[in-house]
């Protein structure tokens, strides 16, 4: 091969490798602590993303109070996914960086029963009364735990005044999805986050909470102020919030319209 062949493909390797090398290089972890009501849409969007960018999206799913402790003990994070009061919250804080909250989803809460039960009536506060006092069993998130469903659940069975009416057939679980045990036949009635029911197999959804007693949260992304990959973070939140993912929120229970 003469000279300047062996110049020439020398300059091609040469381009080709400086072409290649940065995007290996520049491939980024981008740790992300979420609340679980969107998990099975982020989730998703996640792998979407590393596709698109090469960058890894790491998930860590819990309830809010959870994952706002493990945020205050040091955990490493980039981006939060949290009930919008959260975010802002930690805003005034200094722990998400200010003006990066971005709402992503919002969602109600609801009631599922067993594929193929009886759909009971939940239309009216005392239906849905008469309802939990009827059922051999319910189940919910602890409200122990920090979840915004528990916790709001919690008081809607005291301002129902049966608190204590229903605390012996009442099972509380730590976090995920309480539906499963409905699927399973080990309760026979759940309210939780209507988007965390929706991806459970074997149980039917009854409806949303009467307005009365409903709770309808919102769900924001923020940069974590001490990112060490912001401008990696800022571009998963933005991918995020596209227009075009709206339908997919939507069918996940995470686009909630009275």
């Amino acid at each position: 091969m003469s000279e300047a062949r062996t110049g020439v493909w020398l300059s091609i390797v040469l381009v080709a490798a400086a072409t290649w090398a940065p995007d290996r290089a520049e491939a980024i972890e981008i740790k992300v602590l979420s609340a679980g009501a969107v998990r099975s849409v982020v989730s998703d969007l996640a792998e979407a993303f590393r596709r698109e960018t090469g960058h890894t999206v790491t998930l860590t799913f819990g309830t809010v109070g959870a994952l706002r402790q493990k945020l205050a003990a040091g955990e490493p994070a980039d981006v939060l996914i949290l009930t919008d009061v959260a975010i802002d919250d930690l805003a005034r804080q200094g722990a998400v960086a200010t003006g990066t909250r971005t709402d992503i989803a919002r969602t109600a809460m609801g009631v599922a029963v067993r594929e193929g039960a009886p759909v009971p009536d939940i239309s009216t506060p005392e239906a849905f009364r008469q309802t939990l006092l009827s059922a051999k069993s319910l189940t919910y998130v602890d409200p122990a735990q920090g979840a915004t469903s528990g916790v709001h659940f919690a008081g809607v069975l005291q301002r129902l005044g049966i608190a204590e009416a229903v605390k012996g057939k009442t099972r509380l679980v730590a976090g995920g999805y309480p539906a499963e045990l409905v699927a399973k036949g080990e309760a026979e009635l759940v309210a939780h986050q209507i988007s965390e029911i929706i991806p459970v197999k074997g149980v039917t959804l009854v409806g949303p909470l009467p307005k009365d007693l409903q709770k309808i949260t919102t769900y924001s992304a923020g940069l974590a102020a001490r990112s060490a990959v912001a401008d990696a973070a800022r571009a998963f939140v933005a991918f995020l919030s596209r227009p075009s993912f709206k339908t997919r929120f939507a069918e996940a229970g995470l686009d909630y319209r009275e």
